[in-house]
This record gives structure tokens, C-alpha cells and sequence, in this order.
């Protein structure tokens, strides 16, 4: 627990640097404030992510003294995640790095930790592709896009204050916890700092909006969850393959159902941002009463509504994933079970069915 208070305050420190003098640095700061998916008040500090990064790498190093193998095990990773770090702080920084840059490199970095500490993604729990997974090429090839694609997921559903940086303390909780069952040090200590830091941003992000995580700080979270459960599930037989695809459903589900929405149904490229992703949907209809005048404490109020409809959401993939790490079978029907509900919930709002108890109303004051 030592890590997990270091990795806190570490990082509850540094965050709070930043936010008191954001002023000397409001020229990266969030100023856009009309864009389809920005549904904050004011400018706002974009390099959230910093904090995160630096209460990880001070508590890594301090277990070196103790524990130098597993000191230097997580190092390792976070030194191949800097590609995918670097070029999300770029963007926050300069807003002139795109999508397929940063995308570029978070592939880079998946590919830095799949040659240089083998982290590779080895079987799926499906006989016959496990079997294609045995050549070198393929195995490499599945691994960074995976990795990729999962930071970019996380990237995708940051947008309201505290949504990823909870639905990553919560990733993160599980991997220590199926961690600490088979005995995996490095997984074990690695998550367990990084729920530290990402909960010492949080205070900050949740509710006030004080700070943003920033592409930076998404796209190393993504990065951190993905090496992580790929470590986990190469080096302990009894952890299924089900476990992290379960595990990060919600990000995963959001980004292929947000891909098929708008390739399919709207005919547009997936690239382009749009406003209609769930949790956007969530702030504009089902918040849509909560409050009544434009003022900036309200729409932060507002904004901060949203995100634990979507935490409860998370947590029918999550919970379900810690309690049946072992069992390929009872993974694979929550994840049909979470593809259902999110399905149910999404078009259930588009067409105005939602049910009254999920609908929060303002209050009349008498």
C-alpha cells in the first residue's frame, strides 16, 4: 500500500502545482469551448497526464531499493510507453499533432515493450488462433494494435470530467486484484500505483474540472492498462485471455460501436468527431433537466452528472471480469451480456424510451 499512497500524494502534488498556476500556462490550456465534444465552461490545464506519469516513475523507483527486480520491471514499460506519452503532450501543448501520428506512436511504443521485454500477447483462449499466435510476426502484429487501439478507446471516452480516469481506477483495481491471486509482483505493484496517481488527478478533475488528463495522460493510461493485462495473461496460465477483453469492454464497445455508427448508419469516416457518443448522449438527454441557467457552475455540475451513469455502466464489465478471471466461459457470455445492455441503453436514449428513474430532473424550488 506503501506504492499506492507514494503514487498518490506524488501525484496529488503535482496536479495541484499545475492547476494553481495554470495561469502561467493558459496558452495550452483547453480554450475550446463551442467544439461538438467540449462540454466544459472555461479554459482548462490539458496536461493532466503529467502528474499521473511522475507519481508512477517516482514510486517505481523508490520500490527499487526493496524490490529491484520489480522496480525495474515496471520502468521498463514506462519507458516504452513514453512514444505514446510524448505525442499526446505534443498535442495538448501545441494541438498540431494528428490522430494518425499519435496513433503512429503508441504503435511505436507497443512495439518498443513487445522487442525489448517481450511483452506479447500469446493466446486468446480459441485453440485455433492461439495457433497462428506461435509465429513471431502475428503475435507482434496483434499486440501493438491491440495496445493501440485500446489507448485510443480510453482516449475516446474521455470526455467528462472524471469518467476515464474512474473507469481506469477501476481497471486497474482488478488487475491488482487478480494480480495479488496469482502472485505476479510487477502487475501487482504496477497497478497498484497507478490507481494511486490516477486517483491523486481525480480529486482535482472530479467534480470541479479543475484539470483535463489530456491526450497525453489517455493515451499512457490506455498504454499502462494494455502492457499490463498482455504481462498478466502471458505469464499466468490460469488468468483466461477473456479476462482483459471483458475487463476493458466499455472502451472497446464505445470505439467498434462509434466506428459501425458512423461508417455505416451515417456514412461518414470514423474519424471525424461527432457528438453522439453515449456518454454525450447521456449529458445531453438524460442531464438535460438537471439544470436551469448557463452559468459556468452549472454546466460543470452538469458535466460532472454525466459520468457516473457511465461508471455503473463500466462496472457490469468489470465486476463480472474480477470475479470470473479464470472461467473463458463465463467472460465470454458477460461480454454479451455488456454489448446487449450498452445496445439497449444507446437506442433507448436516441429514441426518447429511457426509463424515468434514469432521468435526472431539476429540482422546483418552492
Amino acid at each position: 500500500m506503501l506504492s499506492f499512497a507514494l503514487g498518490f500524494i506524488v501525484s496529488l502534488l503535482v496536479t495541484l502545482v499545475i492547476v494553481r498556476y495554470a495561469h502561467l500556462h493558459e496558452t495550452f490550456a483547453d480554450t475550446d469551448l463551442a467544439g461538438v465534444q467540449k462540454f466544459h465552461a472555461r479554459p482548462v490545464p490539458r496536461i493532466g497526464g503529467t502528474g499521473i506519469l511522475i507519481g508512477l516513475v517516482v514510486s517505481a523507483i523508490q520500490l527499487y531499493r526493496a524490490y529491484p527486480g520489480v522496480s525495474a520491471g515496471i520502468l521498463g514499460v514506462v519507458a516504452c510507453g513514453l512514444p505514446a506519452f510524448g505525442s499526446g503532450l505534443i498535442e495538448d501543448l501545441t494541438k498540431k499533432v494528428s490522430p494518425l501520428a499519435r496513433l503512429i506512436c503508441t504503435m511505436i511504443a507497443a512495439a518498443l515493450a513487445y522487442f525489448v521485454l517481450g511483452i506479447a500477447v500469446t493466446r486468446i483462449s480459441v485453440p485455433p488462433l492461439d495457433f497462428l499466435l506461435s509465429y513471431a510476426a502475428i503475435s507482434c502484429a496483434v499486440t501493438v494494435l491491440a495496445v493501440a487501439a485500446l489507448a485510443n478507446a480510453i482516449n475516446i471516452i474521455d470526455g467528462f470530467n472524471g469518467l476515464a480516469s474512474m473507469v481506469a481506477f477501476m481497471m486497474f483495481a482488478s488487475l491488482a486484484y487478480v494480480a495479488f491471486q496469482v502472485h505476479d509482483p510487477i502487475v501487482l505493484s504496477a497497478s497498484l500505483i497507478m490507481m494511486g496517481a490516477v486517483m491523486g488527478f481525480f480529486i482535482w478533475n472530479f467534480p470541479a474540472g479543475l484539470i483535463f488528463l489530456g491526450d497525453g495522460g489517455a493515451y499512457f493510461i490506455g498504454f499502462m492498462l494494455g502492457e499490463l493485462s498482455i504481462m498478466l495473461v502471458m505469464r499466468n496460465r490460469d488468468v483466461s485471455a477473456w479476462y482483459p477483453v471483458l475487463l476493458f469492454m466499455y472502451p472497446i464497445f464505445e470505439t467498434c460501436f462509434s466506428i459501425y455508427r458512423k461508417k455505416f448508419i451515417r456514412g461518414i469516416s470514423p474519424g471525424i468527431p461527432d457528438g453522439v457518443h453515449l456518454h454525450m448522449l447521456v449529458y445531453k438527454r438524460l442531464m438535460r433537466w438537471a439544470v436551469g441557467a448557463r452559468t459556468a457552475r452549472e454546466l460543470t455540475r452538469r458535466n460532472s452528472l454525466t459520468s457516473p451513469y457511465l461508471w455503473l455502466l463500466c462496472l457490469i464489465a468489470v465486476v463480472p471480469a474480477t470475479l470470473f478471471w479464470r472461467h473463458t466461459l463465463h467472460l465470454f457470455c458477460f461480454v454479451i451480456v455488456f454489448a446487449a445492455t450498452y445496445v439497449w441503453l444507446y437506442v433507448s436514449i436516441v429514441r426518447f424510451k429511457v426509463p424515468r428513474w434514469l432521468v435526472v430532473r431539476k429540482r422546483r424550488h418552492s
